[in-house]
């Protein structure tokens, strides 16, 4: 390819939008180009890496027996009303009518797609196991799309799903898909941890993530040094200290316009540790009244999860609401005397700690002393608390450490969840109807993109690994004018193209500036740069990772970009 030839519609300056480096260099190396808030077209350079990495999973997921199909993009209401999930997926999906009034979504995923695709195909355990996989868009209308294509309204997905006959299938193609994953963002080159993680709207009862390492990432996970456990904020859990106490009698204090854990601590020289936050929540419709420790937060995903009530159909009391059911003013919560019959969740950890401050359902009040059992009660839940660095590991392997990654995969067991509710049966080899045990397992194509160049970048552009670069070697002409410089880019490019390296010829009639700092932008790995030492069959050879240049004959050049990709490309 001869970039005199090529649709590269560089930019000097940074998107005025732009907050992280993938999306500033995405945008002004022409990989990208914004349409709307969050939605992205891909030009040529963008589309050559989108096809190497579809090409890495497909390989992957080809080695690990999953097949390739398609589904469409336009997914009928009838399918998401059988697995309850047309109302509770939440104002994320895109929903459309026909002209015959016919309801549709825009797939936001595609579990119910897939169960109806093989429910009436796929009718005896001798068709088992099935694992099949597909690489389309996907569409979510995100609340706040950001970073570019790391989180936007359309991104590109492979999503696959296994059908077996038991648990045993099941846990054979999750390791399947695990060790597919491991060998897909190897070949990328990318930095990842797998962590536990939650479930969320997916449903089922185990899933994993795998984290591309980023400061700029969104989410946050939490492991240890000394063992393999990592798992999302979401799910991770840590080991509590508990020392027991002498009860104390309840006492009512007066607490004046205390209203937070701090500043009622604060007042009455009390740990925040041994108290109760009270956190008002209307779910549902309902109110429900969560208490945890005074010196943790609430997780959120984990009172989601216990709930099974979608996310968006959890909202803050209003403060009227919450003075009717406790007849106290908002910070004055607490579990005993409530004036209404409500819902209360108790966080397991209260029911260890003696002698906790709560509030008393009495403006300007809270309790000390106040103990599980004796002064209060409520539904006990086990985990609802947030982990966060330095809380000791729920299995005593150390202290938590905390990074911030990209998500870039997650494979769930789905169980049975899909398969009952759509009615997808087959027959047992003792010829009874079960339904399939499914698993489902997904990699962000365009977020791989965005994850891959977070971590290979500098303050001049992008630094591709070899695997997923647009281009693997870059030639450059300073002086197209020059015959001999034109002869000798020439020939060098024509061998390359011999040796069937992907390889891009900077021919243009631009200033050597132009095309250095082009080159630098779009980071292709290995560069080499024909100038006025032409005639004498010399020229500088250099990698976009070291950036020092080395003047060598045009052949050593050829052979070292030779040697060096088939390095780069020969995987273990």
């Amino acid at each position: 390819m001869r970039l005199s030839k090529y649709y590269m519609p560089t930019l000097r300056e940074d998107p005025v939008d732009a907050e992280t480096a993938s999306h500033k260099f995405l945008t002004r190396g022409a990989f990208i180009r914004k349409q709307a808030s969050g939605v992205y077209s891909f030009l040529p350079l963008g589309k050559k890496v989108i096809n190497k990495i579809e090409a890495i999973v497909r390989e992957a997921m080809e080695n690990h027996d999953s097949i390739e199909v398609s589904t469409s993009i336009l997914q009928a209401r009838e399918i998401w009303e059988a697995s309850g999930r047309w109302e509770t997926f939440g104002p994320e999906m895109f929903k459309l009518k026909d002209r015959h009034e016919r309801e549709y979504c825009l797939g936001p995923t595609a579990e119910e797609a897939f169960t109806a695709l093989v429910k009436d195909e796929l009718n005896s355990y001798k068709q088992l196991p099935l694992n099949i996989y597909q690489i389309v868009d996907k569409f979510r209308d995100e609340k706040r799309p950001r970073f570019g294509i790391n989180r936007s309204r359309d991104f590109l997905m492979k999503d696959a799903y296994s059908f077996d006959a038991d648990m045993e299938g099941l846990e054979i193609s999750y390791q399947k898909m695990w060790d597919a994953y491991v060998e897909a963002f190897d070949k990328m080159g990318l930095d990842y941890k797998i962590v536990e993680g939650d479930s969320g709207t997916m449903g089922g009862k185990k899933s994993h993530e795998f984290i591309a390492l980023s400061e700029t990432g969104e989410g946050v996970i939490l492991y240890t040094d000394d063992s393999d456990y990592a798992a999302t904020d979401e799910k991770a859990r840590f080991k509590m200290d508990f020392v027991k106490e002498e009860e104390k009698d309840l006492e009512l204090v007066e607490t004046v316009g205390k209203t937070t854990i701090d500043e009622v601590s604060e007042f009455l020289g009390k740990d925040p540790h041994h108290s109760a936050k009270a956190v008002d929540l209307l779910v549902k419709g309902e109110p429900v009244l969560v208490f945890v420790p005074g010196d943790r937060e609430l997780n959120m995903a984990k009172l989601i999860s216990y709930l099974k009530v979608p996310e968006h159909e959890i909202e803050m009391l209003d403060d009227e609401t919450i003075e009717k059911i406790t007849g106290a003013k908002a910070g004055f919560t607490g579990p005993i005397d409530l004036k209404e019959d409500v819902r209360v969740l108790i966080d397991e950890s209260l029911t260890k700690i003696n002698n906790l401050t709560v509030g008393a359902n009495k403006t300007d009040y809270h309790y000390i002393n106040a103990n599980f059992k004796r002064d209060f009660d409520g539904e006990i839940v086990e985990d609802l608390l947030t982990a966060k660095e330095g809380d000791m590991a729920y299995d005593g392997s150390g202290k938590l450490k905390a990074a911030r990654g990209i998500e870039v995969g997650n494979i769930f067991q789905l169980g049975t969840k899909y398969s009952e509710s759509l009615e997808a049966y087959f027959l047992d080899e003792n010829g009874k109807q079960k339904p399939f045990i499914m698993g489902s397992y997904g990699i962000g194509i365009s977020r791989s993109v965005s994850a891959i160049v977070e971590q290979y970048h500098d303050e001049k552009g992008i630094i591709w690994p070899t695997s997923v670069a647009p281009f693997e070697a870059i030639v450059t002409i300073i002086n197209i004018n020059k015959d001999e410089q034109k002869e000798l880019g020439e020939k060098i490019y024509k061998r390359l193209k011999e040796e069937r390296i992907d390889v891009i010829l900077d021919d243009r009639k631009e200033r050597a500036g132009v095309k250095f700092n082009d080159r630098d932008l779009i980071g292709i790995p290995y560069r080499i740069t024909v100038g006025k030492y032409a005639a004498d069959d010399i020229v500088e050879y250099s990698t976009r990772k070291d950036m020092e240049n080395e003047k060598i004959s045009s052949s050593e050049a050829i052979e070292k970009i030779i040697d060096s990709i088939k390095k780069d490309l020969s995987f273990k």
